[in-house]
């Protein structure tokens, strides 16, 4: 007996041994992807302020130098983009003719990108053409997925003349609601969509959009019933946010459980661990190309995919760049000099400036709320450029927003290229890349709103913290809404103050950008904040391109140039022939102040119209509570009585 059962125990564990050498000889199902988001024209490494300090990051030689490392690992690595792949540095310039941006993404191996809102910066003949040019350049180029058009909506209206040129050009490149790809024998759908702040940031959208969720969500549907696919990934440019109810992305992935990879775009977030809804992972890594997506899944028993290994790749100077791609980069750029600088009398390498001040990172502009360096010396620039146009003293006020300024100066020499870099949106109504400085006059009680926009809206819409010459104020964030700015003043060339009449007209400078994107912050605050830009004669303002600044030949004062002027109009202070940066950037000058006080004094001081609409509203409120419970409570006596 002893013998047979030491037997029949050999048996069972060889049989165990054997179960598990079968499970483990099965190769396990895995899929690798690389990403990358928000571009924005960055071809070329560029010196930025990452981290508080000077760093050298990006560049799509690098960029092709990881993912042939990556590809030697596994040739069958996804590539993906998310959008927002023009519109950020001087390439932009020749984005409709030379379709760089999408070609350059093609040269990396991208299987897949989408559209986000900066392609639509130049309006719908500007993305039409650099599509039409990317096919007809014979390059391979991604193939382009967006879900959430509303062509049915349109067709049923009847097409516009801009939106037969845009269905006509989404047809030429391809344009699907999604794609099917296999990779190491999985096939995978991927579908992509334009989320909801996106649209809203399109100026003046030339095509309607669906809900993006529920595009998705229908695309989704689509992809289980005619597809057999393993995987379904959908490139977002839709975004995360701190505040999870306006966070796109995440209420997408709630909404559409079935997606098993989101790569969000739009909100430059750089997430260093992936957001987990479900069996849902989101990834992001920022901006520029900064740093590179990398993500590895494995399919687990489920049939659903385990995130095993997730890391933003840093694109640093250690990065060697490939030569090849650097090459076609180069000749890409060659022509920015002559086909866009030199109408401008300058070159893409012109040291314009010397820098030794720390200017705050670009990041700073929408996670700090106070006076900022960066904004300053733009606001400041706007000024320069319109009083050497205008006259000196003519302008009171100039406004800098956030959202408009898109990096930072870097220690050492600021070139041309770095200041474009810094300011590089849209297109003017003349067709020449840069948007225009514009001239409005508000009233002194609408610049005290500006000031309470910033104050109130800007900690709900970041991109419209704004940064101000000649307007200064104090703000306490404890105080209720649309009563945080408690003191309001101009600050005038001589440094005085000069207290804000209600009822006067003040000519105010900023981009034109800022003016088209008014709407949106009167519908953040319900109309409450609403600033009506006027001319001269208070006539209100129809069309902001009649608001545009020109020269005496009709040229467009460009937001951009107006920064490399006033940058090289600064004082040479050590005798070597190129301006140095004025030192006042070095020190806060009292802008914008934070009084962060609960004491009941300063939560009630100064208050505004708002302040007794609210109180008004408050105190309605409570007595028609107070009514109620006093009917409430004459009717049970009047039952009490009956009985």
């Amino acid at each position: 007996m002893k013998k047979i059962s030491a037997l029949v125990l050999c048996f069972i564990m060889s049989f165990g041994l054997l179960g598990s050498f079968v499970m483990a000889g099965e190769p396990e199902t895995s899929v690798d992807i690389m990403f990358v988001h928000d571009t924005h024209s960055h071809l070329n490494p560029f010196a930025t302020v990452e981290d508080g300090k000077t760093q050298v990051l990006g560049g799509f030689a690098k960029l092709k130098t990881l993912i042939k490392e990556q590809k030697a690992l596994n040739p069958d690595t996804l590539l993906l983009d998310a959008g927002d792949f023009s519109m950020g540095t001087l390439i932009q310039a020749v984005y409709e003719e030379e379709a760089s941006e999408i070609r350059m993404l093609g040269e990396l191996g991208i299987d897949v990108s989408t559209l986000g809102n900066h392609e639509f910066d130049y309006k719908a003949s500007g993305i039409a053409n650099m599509m039409n040019n990317a096919v007809a350049s014979g390059d391979p180029i991604p193939a382009m997925v967006m879900c959430n058009v509303d062509w049915e909506s349109m067709e049923e209206k009847g097409l516009t003349k801009d939106q037969e040129m845009l269905k006509a050009a989404f047809e030429k490149i391809g344009m699907k609601d999604y794609v099917m790809v296999e990779k190491n024998g999985v096939k995978i759908a991927v579908t992509g969509m334009i989320g909801i702040d996106s649209i809203a940031c399109i100026p003046n959208p030339p095509l309607e959009f669906k809900d993006p969720v529920e595009a998705v969500k229908a695309t989704v549907a689509h992809i289980k019933e005619k597809e057999e696919a393993d995987m379904i990934v959908c490139i977002s440019h839709g975004g995360t946010w701190e505040d999870p109810e306006k966070s796109e992305d995440e209420i997408l992935a709630k909404a559409v459980p079935e997606l098993d990879v989101i790569i969000s775009g739009h909100t430059h977030t750089k997430l260093d661990e992936a957001i987990v809804h479900g069996s849902t992972y989101i990834v992001s890594v920022g901006e520029y190309g900064k740093y590179l997506g990398s993500l590895s899944l494995v399919k687990n028993r489920e049939g659903r995919w385990d995130l095993m290994n997730y890391e933003p790749i840093t694109v640093g100077e250690e990065v060697l760049a490939d030569p090849e791609t650097q090459a076609k980069v180069n000749a890409l750029m060659d022509m920015v000099d002559s086909k866009y600088l030199e109408q401008f009398g300058l070159t893409k390498d012109e040291v314009l400036c010397e820098n030794d001040v720390e200017f705050c990172p670009q990041s700073d502009l929408s996670e700090k709320h106070t006076e900022l360096n960066l904004g300053s010396i733009i606001a400041d620039s706007y000024t320069y450029a319109a009083e050497q146009l205008l006259g000196e003293g003519t302008v009171a006020v100039s406004v800098a927003p956030a959202g408009t300024i898109r990096d930072s100066y870097p220690l050492g020499n600021i070139t041309t290229e770095t200041v474009f870099n810094s300011f590089s949106l849209g297109i003017g109504e003349d067709g020449i890349p840069g948007y225009p400085l514009i001239g409005v006059y508000l009233t002194g009680a609408e610049l005290k709103t500006v000031a309470e926009i910033d104050s109130t809206v800007s900690d709900l819409m970041t991109t419209a913290r704004l940064y101000t010459d000649g307007l200064y104020w104090h703000y306490n964030p404890n105080r209720m809404l649309l009563n945080k700015a408690t003191d309001v003043f101009l600050v005038n060339g001589d440094e005085v103050r000069e207290e804000l009449v209600d009822d006067q007209l003040y000519l105010v400078v900023t981009d034109f950008y800022s003016s088209q994107m008014l709407g949106n912050v009167t519908n953040m605050s319900y109309g409450l904040l609403s600033i009506v830009p006027k001319f001269a004669d208070g006539t209100v303002i129809e069309n902001y391109e009649d608001a545009v600044l020109k020269d005496a030949e009709g040229n467009e004062l460009k937001a951009w140039t107006a920064i490399a002027n006033y940058m090289k109009s600064m004082e040479d202070t050590d005798g070597n022939g190129i301006p140095n940066m004025d030192k006042k950037y070095a020190k806060e000058e009292g802008r914008k102040v934070i009084e962060d006080s609960k004491n009941i004094g300063d939560l009630i001081k100064n208050p505004n119209k708002f302040f007794f609409i609210i109180i008004g509203l408050v105190i309605l409120i409570i007595a028609i509570f107070v009514g109620i419970i006093l009917l409430v409570r004459k009717v049970i006596r009047k039952i009490r009585k009956r009985k």
